[in-house]
């Protein structure tokens, strides 16, 4: 006889969740970057308001272009105030702002995904804390004789050297690395404050803008020096987009895949510090930039992977925004940018500190 329960519906599959359509950005024949369509659209809206910040800063102020004169402004018909404004002023200051924004905001994304440390950045180094000591150690021990820029890069290069001899690894080990930065940000940080205190009350009022980020006064051979490290720097950013999403996966699966997590992290954070400089040399040590922007990124795009993209455009915005503050705002005149980036990065830092709080403790 024939027991078999009688045949029911057939067992439906549940739904798989809908794969995010892909498109292709491509940085010249060989380069071909991957990116879903709503990080396109999300890089869309950072344009745009990167250029409504853009001209507000050229037009708004005393100083300030009309807006009906700023079209002729920028196709070369300016005359008088408008051409002052335009070449000398606020013209050169933009365009070093965009670039030294998106610098810090691609270095920081770098440094984050071969760390996996959402709070990494070439400043947990000691990059910019040696840049400082650089540009301090110039204006006590050299005046006059190189520039206070120059001086900076240089205490940035010899501070990674030093990094880089002292874990015994080179910057293939992210815990040491961040354990030697520590060390040489500490010295370098000590060497600066004993210039600050040294040097005659003006030189140190100067030197202290300086060391704490600033676009004032900055020229179109600021904006060529740094647009040259970004435009070197980008393609090579994208040739390791797809390396450093394989190795988030982990260094086991990454050397299954074919990849070398070692030389993929040593070539990232290369990179990161020669963005990372090539920014501190034109506006000094600009705090947060690389630290806030990726994170942004990573909550804007809601994906995984380093961001790259994001991270540039959302850099650039935040330090034009900041430099429009420390431009516009009459209640801080002439203060640093980097002093607004400090509080917009504390403001950050303490909104993660309440998402920690109000998670269960296990």
């Amino acid at each position: 006889m024939n027991t078999a329960p009688p045949a029911g519906p057939a067992e439906v599959a549940p739904p798989r969740p809908p794969v995010p359509r892909r498109s292709m950005v491509r940085i010249g024949p060989w380069v071909a970057v991957p990116v879903r369509r709503s990080s396109l659209l999300a890089a869309a809206v950072v344009l745009v308001l990167l250029g409504c910040a853009a001209v507000a800063t050229l037009t708004l102020g005393r100083l300030g272009i009309g807006l009906g004169d700023l079209p002729s402004a920028l196709t070369g018909e300016a005359t008088g105030k408008n051409a002052f404004v335009l070449n000398r002023l606020r013209g050169p200051r933009l365009v070093v702002a965009i670039a030294t924004g998106a610098a810090f905001g691609l270095s920081g994304a770098l440094f984050q995904s071969v760390t996996r440390n959402p709070l990494g950045s070439p400043d947990v180094i000691g990059l910019s804390a040696g840049a400082g000591a650089g540009a301090a150690a110039v204006a006590l021990f050299l005046p006059g004789t190189l520039p206070v820029s120059v001086g900076a890069l240089l205490g940035a290069v010899i501070a990674m050297g030093v990094v880089y001899v002292s874990t015994g690894t080179g910057f293939r080990v992210p815990g040491r690395l961040v354990v030697a930065g520590i060390g040489v940000s500490a010295m370098a940080t000590a060497l600066t404050q004993y210039v600050v205190y040294a040097v005659e009350r003006d030189k140190a009022s100067a030197l202290t803008a300086y060391i704490n980020g600033s676009l004032a006064a900055r020229s179109w051979d600021d904006a060529a020096t740094i647009w040259t490290v970004l435009l070197l720097c980008v393609p090579l950013a994208a040739l390791l987009a797809r390396p450093l999403g394989i190795r988030e996966m982990g260094d086991d699966l990454s050397t299954g895949l074919g990849s070398r997590p070692a030389r993929i992290t040593t070539a990232a954070v290369l990179l990161s510090i020669a963005l990372s400089a090539g920014a501190v040399s034109v506006a000094g040590p600009v705090a947060f930039i690389s630290l806030t922007a990726p994170q942004i990124a990573k909550r804007v795009t809601r994906g995984g992977g380093p961001h790259l993209m994001m991270s540039t455009l959302l850099g650039a915005l935040l330090l034009v925004l900041a430099d429009l503050a420390a431009q516009q705002l009459p209640l801080f005149d002439n203060l640093p940018v980097g002093l607004y980036t400090m509080a917009v990065g504390g403001v950050y830092l303490g909104y993660l500190l309440v998402r920690e709080w109000r998670r269960p403790v296990v």
